[in-house]
């Protein structure tokens, strides 16, 4: 199959991901996580939500940290989320790092 849409520029691509986190991935993350207020806080759980979806939010040991307060928990339960395929994959690691930076 052959794309026939013409490429996107960077600042389209920008923008959808911005259009996208508000109407996807921040009203999940506040629903999922109500109390969460820090701005840094909140940019680390959205960005786990875009890449792992809000039903691994959902389920997760990370979510129950987050909202019982238990913060000096988080970042070891951001570490928790670094396999792919069965394996430790370094993308993820450096990804979760990323985001336990943040908490």
């Amino acid at each position: 199959m052959q794309l026939t849409d013409p490429p996107i520029t960077k600042m389209q691509a920008e923008r959808l991901l911005l259009v996208t986190v508000l109407r996807i991935y921040l009203p999940a993350v506040m629903m999922l996580c109500p109390g969460v207020t820090d701005a840094n806080r909140l940019a680390a759980l959205i960005d786990f939500t875009y890449n792992l979806g809000a039903g691994n939010l959902r389920s997760s040991t990370l979510r129950r940290k987050v909202n019982a307060g238990a913060w000096a928990a988080v970042p070891a339960e951001l570490r928790e989320w670094v396999r792919g395929g069965g394996r430790v994959l370094p993308g993820l690691v450096a990804q979760r790092d990323a985001e336990a930076a943040l908490v």
